[in-house]
This record gives structure tokens, sequence and C-alpha cells, in this order.
């Protein structure tokens, strides 16, 4: 999978909270995100208050196949609520390897 590949199939199911999400899939997208957002803080506030709006849901929506490619639900996103270890918990489930079950039901 390759960087535009990932972008394109993070917006093309941006609000597709069902199915899964390779790790590749995710961790591509996720790069973008973090570049996407990076450049716009450093051209304007409103900008990146815009870009920020604007892949909320498709960054939820990732997660949340990604999660299931693990064998979870997308509530375990959730857990980052959770103050100082719930971000990192949901790291580690984020970058776990999906499991072979997960990859035939989705």
């Amino acid at each position: 999978m390759t960087f535009q590949d990932s972008i394109r199939i993070g917006f093309s199911k941006y609000a597709d909270f069902t199915g899964t999400a390779s790790r590749p899939e995710y961790w591509w997208f996720f790069l973008f995100l973090v570049l996407g957002s990076l450049v716009a803080m450093a051209l304007s506030f409103w900008l990146s208050m815009v870009f920020s709006l604007a892949t909320i849901v498709p960054s939820l929506a990732a997660a949340t196949r990604r999660l299931h490619d693990t064998g979870r639900s997308g509530w375990w996103l959730l857990i980052s609520l959770v103050p100082l270890v719930g971000g990192i918990v949901l790291i580690v489930l984020l970058a776990q390897e999906g499991t072979s079950l997960a990859r035939a039901e989705g």
C-alpha cells in the first residue's frame, strides 16, 4: 500500500466505520494527517481549524477500522480519554498486527 493509496482510501471511506484497515493503510493515513496539520498550523490558525474539522470523521473511521482489524470494537477509541495512559494504550492497540479472523470477516 502506497502513501497515495492510503490517503485515497482514507477519504473514500471517510464515514465507513465498518470493515478493516491494514497497518500500512492506517499509519500512512495518520502520517498524512500529522503532516497536513503541521503545514496548516504553520500557515494559519484558521486553516488548521478547517483542516482539523475536515479530517476528524475520516481519522475516527480509519482508527475504528484499524481496531476492527485487530479484533477489537471501535469503542476502544474511548480509552484515549483516560488521562496519561489512555493514549499510549490506544497507540499500542493500533500498532498491533491484525488478526486473520478479522480480515476474513471484514
